[in-house]
């Protein structure tokens, strides 16, 4: 077999071009990202018990802790303190409601969602991390094939207007991301962050918004209109909801700000018309931060 370097070249571009869109695109967004000292890879860690948990969907059989499991009705897992400490868990919002552009030159919000999401696995996965799915959708696992499996689940649409954070299956003490424009009902979103807390998770909230969602540059006679299709509202006076949307707006980042500080989480907002280098950035700094 030849493994000359023009055969290496050719052979990496033939597999490269296999890899699903996102994954190519989030592979050259994360290069973009000095990956610095990164990951728990240090002598005499891994060997500390933590916990059992149940098995779920995903998990290997070698995994299974076969004694532990027999004394009971279920199949157990025995986790070790360096695979909760380096786990990290997602969740991309991926309702109808991402699916809005103000403009043709813009990405939708699931779009750049997806795309950040991605690029910060591909950073997490490469510096020793394990990553995951919340809602017990995918468990963390390392590897460049869980890139595949990650890809894979962020290529399908939800059919409702809006997504509610999952936070069921979170390891505990283990770290978390959610990303979505959270302009629904804010009762699941704190629900979702008090329930990670209590088992000691801590992560960042990306908001991710449309400049018109943030400049509500609409006046005279306008139809709004849910992605959905669900919800539709007329007005002869656009203009004259400005100031009420711009309040409501502020109102729901200031409580996002506020529950994010009471359980120990970091948030902050991307505007689609923006970098997503720049996003990257913060989120995988501000990951480091919660270590």
């Amino acid at each position: 077999m030849s493994h000359s370097p023009a055969h290496l070249r050719a052979r990496s571009e033939a597999e490269a071009a296999t890899l699903p869109p996102l994954l190519a695109k989030a592979e050259h967004l994360a290069g973009t990202v000095l990956l610095g000292e990164h990951g728990r890879r240090r002598a005499g860690m891994g060997d500390d018990f933590w916990q059992y948990r149940p098995a779920q969907p995903g998990d290997r059989r070698r995994s299974i802790d076969w004694r532990r499991s027999a004394r009971s009705d279920g199949t157990y897992v025995r986790e070790r303190e360096w695979q909760i400490a380096q786990s990290v868990m997602l969740w991309v919002d991926q309702a109808a409601s991402m699916r809005f552009a103000s403009d043709t030159a813009l990405p939708e919000k699931g779009d750049r969602a997806r795309l950040i999401a991605m690029a910060t696995a591909v950073l997490l996965i490469r510096g020793g991390e394990r990553v995951g799915l919340t809602g017990g959708v995918l468990p963390p696992r390392r590897g460049e094939p869980q890139l595949l499996r990650l890809a894979q689940a962020f290529s399908t649409d939800q059919p409702e207007d809006y997504a509610e954070p999952e936070a069921r299956l979170m390891l505990p003490h283990a770290r978390a991301i959610f990303i979505s424009d959270f302009l629904a009902d804010s009762a699941p979103v704190e629900a979702a962050l008090t329930k990670a807390a209590d088992r000691g998770v801590r992560g960042v909230i990306l908001q991710v918004l449309d400049p018109s969602e943030e400049d509500f540059p609409f006046r005279g006679r306008t139809i709004f209109e849910s992605v959905g299709k669900t919800v539709q509202h007329e007005t002869l006076k656009a203009g004259e909801l400005r100031a009420r949307y711009l309040q409501r707006l502020a109102d729901r980042k200031d409580w996002l700000t506020q529950v994010s500080r009471a359980t120990g989480w970091q948030y902050a907002v991307h505007h689609t018309d923006r970098s997503a280098h720049e996003a990257l950035l913060w989120l995988y700094r501000a990951m480091e931060g919660v270590r």
